[in-house]
């Protein structure tokens, strides 16, 4: 068994494909698995970690803007297309592969279109409640469409191509109990809430979160983790303290730069306020989290907030837009859930319906039947 998988770009991209990888070396010890992914893009790093081997092919992106700047790249776009395609196209032919799955990015375009114009079976997953440019582009060549969400299936103009899998996510977010997750993190009685923007932080964002730190210090109900993310990191603290807020003196406020033990801490907590992507939501519903939504708008086709309304619409989520987000009303509104168990209990269990927790395994049983 030969499998080229292809991604690129975002961890949501690349996860997945990682966690399908992992599942299939595990059933099929002497499976030959290549990844092929973007020069230069996350994939370098994530993918070679974990020990599989990486091709890459030179990628750039079209600009959706008219502006002079942007038609200047869109040409040099076109001719690297055609250099990507040839470089596909190689990797495609020294490694044979008997299945080639895409998983999201746009280096999955130049490999799936070549390796589907060469009679290969191919299969694209799409992790976001609406299909983003190169899933469409794809979507008539490809033999399966697998999405994460079930109410994507009227997305597609041919809904036999769909099968729903749901997202992939570490095993970890399954297992934890909150019990053992909060006697680990000595959290005591009170409530936890979780907050992030994502690894490198969203700068209006962590903005809104000090205003509701600033509130959340007068009357101390309850706990709360903060990721300022890589960037929030260099001046976040310092704007905290400009605003009149010493850390050093409210124990239950903890702003940190990444929560590396995320599994653990999303466990423990009662709720979260996040943005929208699609590995966040995949490990919202696998933790059956309630959550605050907060979807970027600096994303293509506003694929967040489509994500995150999919869960608001079961009752699981509440989606706040960043535009009339605030930090007391970030606050007022997380001290309503905190005050309402009830609440919390039926939106949690709302999340839980959504969880596809055998989502890898769902993936590679679509990738066996193509096969054969």
């Amino acid at each position: 068994m030969r499998i080229l998988f292809t991604c690129g770009g975002t961890g949501g991209h690349i996860n997945p494909a990682l966690a399908v990888a992992d599942i299939v070396k595990s059933k099929h010890p002497g499976a030959q698995i290549l990844f092929a992914g973007a020069n230069g893009g996350m994939e370098t790093k994530l993918v070679p970690k974990e020990g599989y081997e990486l091709k890459t092919i030179d990628i750039s992106r079209f600009e959706r803007s008219l502006s002079p700047g942007s038609i200047v790249r869109n040409a040099k776009t076109v001719l690297t297309m055609r250099r990507s395609k040839r470089q596909a196209e190689r990797i495609i032919e020294e490694f044979r592969p008997d299945i080639v799955v895409g998983t999201g990015g746009y280096a999955s375009y130049p490999v799936i279109e070549r390796a589907a114009a060469m009679g290969i079976p191919t299969a694209i997953h799409e992790a976001n409640f609406a299909p983003g440019l190169t899933t469409r582009m794809l979507a008539p060549k490809v033999g399966r469409i697998m999405v994460n969400f079930e109410e994507s299936r009227t997305v597609y103009r041919d809904a036999s191509k769909v099968v729903f899998t749901g997202m992939p996510v570490r095993e970890s977010f399954l297992f934890l109990k909150k019990e053992d997750a909060r006697r680990k993190l000595n959290v005591g009685s009170e409530p936890l809430v979780v907050s992030y923007w994502g690894s490198l932080g969203a700068r209006e964002m962590n903005k809104r979160i000090a205003g509701f730190m600033l509130c959340e210090a007068k009357e101390a109900l309850f706990r709360h983790i903060h990721a300022t993310g890589t960037f929030g990191w260099r001046w976040m603290p310092q704007y905290v303290k400009d605003l009149g807020l010493d850390l050093d003196s409210c124990p239950l406020i903890d702003m940190r730069e990444y929560i590396y033990d995320m599994p653990l801490v999303m466990s423990a907590a009662d709720l979260v306020i996040c943005r929208g992507g699609a590995s966040t939501i995949g490990e919202l519903c696998a933790a059956a989290m309630p959550a605050v939504i907060v979807p970027s708008p600096n994303v293509s086709e506003n694929h967040q907030e489509k994500n995150a309304r999919a869960l608001e619409r079961r009752g699981a989520a509440i989606v706040v837009t960043e535009k009339e987000c605030t930090g007391e009303g970030l606050y007022d509104l997380v001290k309503e859930l905190l005050s309402d168990p009830e609440r919390l209990r039926s939106m949690s269990a709302a999340m839980n319906s959504m969880a596809v927790l055998d989502s890898a395994e769902l993936i590679y049983k679509t990738i066996l039947d193509m096969i054969a």
